[in-house]
């Protein structure tokens, strides 16, 4: 499949890299899903909404955990948050902001973009928007959907997004995934309305297919030097910075073991859990990391 042709936001961030001295190492864009163990989409079939409220609740201190690994790391990142998660931890959220990372939005409930009608959907991603800038005092630009929920069969998506006022989405992986993605979609930041760009999280172009090299449950189940391997490809060889993702539940291996789940699903969330904190601390070290919007964001605008 050839590579689809670099629209005007994509030219405008290879000459601002080709402009950057070559001996700079590129910042790339780290962010967090913030999100609890027990509001993953591959659980929803077992842990209805309803039963939320009941489960133990350890995003706090895991949040808190990465927060003192980023300091360690000497690095800044972008936390799409729920508004269940603010609307319960509003300390968490302001502690996000006091720190000097950079508070997006995951949307409310955690509901897939692709299960929502359009109405559902704009109403969702607008409270949560409304309750984050409420409690932390910050605008919010940016939002990602649930599991990458925005498809071929959902673009209507990027209107609602706009019209609630957000500058960004971080919404598409462009790779092949049974839950999501969108492996023909432009592998950089690109505009879908006027008013509105997404920026994709990262793959690498290897043998004319995408890889997935943006963090996620890739980043648990391939060996580090694989990880970091695709990284370093999309430095050197696109020139770009990557954003990379993971959820604050990957660093806790002490999770509540949820009963009765198919074997992929345990595989998909449980396998490496006891070495992610490890990975993530050398990821800090071997690669420079910044927010999503001062990353890409505002060079793309000036």
């Amino acid at each position: 499949m050839a590579e689809r042709p670099c629209g005007e936001s994509e030219r405008l961030m290879l000459q601002l890299n080709d402009a950057a001295p070559r001996a700079v190492r590129i910042v790339n864009a780290l962010t967090i899903d913030v999100e609890d163990y027990f509001q993953v989409s591959a659980l929803s079939p077992y842990i209805p909404r309803s039963e939320w409220d009941e489960r133990e609740c350890r995003v706090e201190r895991n949040v808190d955990r990465i927060l003192e690994l980023l300091n360690e790391g000497r690095a800044r990142a972008t936390f799409f948050t729920l508004g269940w998660i603010a609307e319960r931890y509003p300390r968490l959220v302001r502690k996000i902001v006091s720190e000097g990372h950079e508070l997006a939005s995951h949307g409310f409930s955690h509901q897939r973009a692709s299960d929502q009608e359009e109405s559902a959907f704009y109403a969702d991603i607008s409270s949560a928007k409304r309750m984050l800038e409420d409690i932390s005092g910050v605008s919010v630009r940016g939002y990602r959907a649930p599991s990458f929920s925005i498809g071929t069969g959902n673009r209507w998506a990027f209107e609602c997004i706009g019209r609630a006022g957000y500058e960004y989405s971080s919404s598409i992986y462009p790779i092949r995934h049974d839950h999501y993605g969108m492996p023909d979609a432009p592998r950089f930041m690109h505009r879908v309305r006027h008013d509105l760009v997404e920026i994709p999280v990262t793959t690498a172009r290897v043998f004319r297919h995408n890889l997935p090299a943006g963090g996620g449950g890739y980043f648990r189940l391939m060996p580090y030097p694989i990880s970091h391997w695709l990284l370093d490809r999309v430095n050197h060889v696109d020139r770009q910075p990557a954003v990379f993702y993971f959820h604050p539940w990957e660093i806790d291996p002490c999770q509540p073991r949820i009963r009765g789940i198919s074997l992929k699903t345990r595989f998909r969330h449980y396998v490496n859990l006891g070495r992610t904190e490890r990975r993530l601390k050398r990821l800090l070290a071997d690669f420079r990391w910044g927010r999503l919007d001062e990353v890409i964001l505002n060079k793309a605008y000036g």
